[in-house]
């Protein structure tokens, strides 16, 4: 007897649960449909504003800095934001400082070996934009070392 009253409280919980999930999904397929008929009264509105606020604010300068990309603003940006970081980040060309005939090779190999689209008059501007605001470093990783005590290591 026991056994068959807890069988059924179990069945009733197992009846409960089910009727919350279909009740929970058809809540859910109708906030669909609706927001399907009629956009505007999607539960996602607000973030959708939100979202569309980022895309248009993605190339403002601050501090002349690019925001998303981080590259300095100069005559050319934008050629270099559109071509170059398509396909790798800024900070992969701003970390090879080269100069005009570096880079002309280096987009000449990216041609040939990366399927690097030909840039035509873009070219110029890209290597004229990188050379002038990120010219060859002529100092290494770090300093030379000097005054340096050496020491021999013992075995």
């Amino acid at each position: 007897m026991k056994r068959d009253e807890e069988f059924f409280k179990k069945i009733k919980k197992a009846e409960k649960t089910a009727q919350y999930a279909m009740f929970f999904t058809s809540l859910a397929t109708i906030l669909l449909l609706l927001s399907i008929y009629d956009p505007t009264l999607s539960i996602f509105n607000s973030q959708e504003k939100l979202y569309e606020e980022v895309l248009v604010d993605e190339d403002r300068i601050e501090n002349g800095i690019h925001v998303r990309t981080g590259l300095k603003d100069g005559k050319g940006l934008m050629t270099v934001v559109n071509n170059c970081t398509n396909c790798h980040s800024a900070k992969l060309v701003t970390q090879n400082r080269m100069n005009a005939e570096r880079w002309n090779e280096t987009i000449k190999w990216m041609q040939e070996k990366q399927n690097l689209w030909q840039l035509g008059e873009n070219q110029e501007i890209i290597v004229n934009y990188l050379v002038e605001n990120y010219p060859v470093n002529q100092i290494g990783r770090r300093m030379t070392l000097s005054n340096i005590d050496w020491y021999e290591l013992k075995d």
